[in-house]
């Protein structure tokens, strides 16, 4: 999508998936788009409906958990398009994880018995559960990657104070639980995510995209154990796969390293897949909406106009 114009805007971002855009210092209207990235690096291609995906999802997931805690969303007007309140960021994204699965694993597997300060028990086998959920926050990189990070650390460096940490180490467990019920529902594990949080005055609020599958990874719970006990591979829903393809061409968003050619093949093949996770997570059909710049942009000028 182009770079649109709004009335009364005072910033513009594009980000690897979505184009931020502020209005009077106030409120953001985030337009997520069909790009797709891994390793931090934006792929060449664009992925059809991936945006409609995140956005229907992560609306849907901030209204089924507005009662843990304040979030930042107020209309969807469009598909792709969410406008909700302009938050200050934490600069730390608070990674949740109830599987050692994916970077976890990949840690494990090197030797170490620690990430991000938390210790992880010994004898664990590829996706198994963690005795409880643990927290393994990172920072939030402008450019490049983000890096993982201790709660000591955070406090340390005065990225968020003690007794805020505290209450997004709350908010993130609790958040987690809930959606690992409403996955459970839908025969899904929610296995690891992300959230990020943002204050206006003295209240946190949760921000950006929830329990999507940019942000989240999730096992089909129907033979889970068995395929644990076979140490067989688990039947997920997430960009992973994406990022296991990219591996096994030897791409890891390292310097000199060429992302592998993208066939329409395997463009549908990543659309599908997207679709199958709404599906699953939201329980009901997919239905494609694809909009003229026009017609979005017209869409949220008239939210914009109905906000105080």
């Amino acid at each position: 999508m182009k770079t649109l114009q709004f009335p009364h805007q005072t910033n513009f971002y594009r980000g690897k998936v979505r184009d931020v855009y502020t209005i009077a210092d106030n409120w953001l209207v985030m337009i997520a788009s069909d790009r797709i990235s891994a390793f931090d690096v934006i792929l060449p291609r664009p992925i059809p409906y991936k945006g409609q995906v995140l956005n229907q999802i992560a609306a849907y997931m901030l209204k089924a958990t507005s009662d843990i805690c304040p979030n930042w969303l107020v209309d969807t007007p469009a598909p792709n398009v969410a406008i909700g309140r302009k938050c200050i960021p934490f600069r730390v994204e608070m990674v949740v994880r109830g599987n050692l699965t994916g970077h976890a694993w990949r840690t494990y597997q090197s030797g170490r018995r620690e990430l991000c300060g938390v210790p992880l028990p010994e004898g664990m086998k590829e996706n198994d559960y963690f005795p409880t959920p643990i927290i393994t926050p990172s920072t939030k990189a402008e450019v490049g990657h983000d890096e993982d990070i201790s709660r000591s650390e955070i406090i340390r460096r005065g990225l968020v104070d003690e007794k805020d940490y505290s209450q997004l180490e709350k908010y993130t467990l609790a958040l987690f639980q809930r959606g690992k019920e409403i996955a459970a529902k839908q025969g899904l594990i929610l296995v690891d995510t992300k959230y990020e949080f943002g204050k206006i005055d003295d209240t946190i609020y949760l921000m950006d995209e929830i329990h999507t599958p940019d942000s989240s990874r999730y096992f089909y719970a129907d033979g889970f154990e068995e395929r644990q006990q076979k140490s067989e591979r688990q039947q997920q829903l997430s960009k992973e796969f994406v990022r296991e393809w990219l591996i096994a061409n030897n791409f890891m968003g390292k310097e000199g390293q060429t992302v592998p050619e993208m066939s329409d093949e395997w463009i549908q093949t990543i659309s599908n897949r997207y679709i199958e996770l709404y599906e699953k997570v939201i329980g009901q059909p997919f239905k494609p909406q694809a909009l003229s710049n026009e017609e979005t942009y017209q869409r949220v000028l008239y939210a914009l106009s109905n906000l105080s």
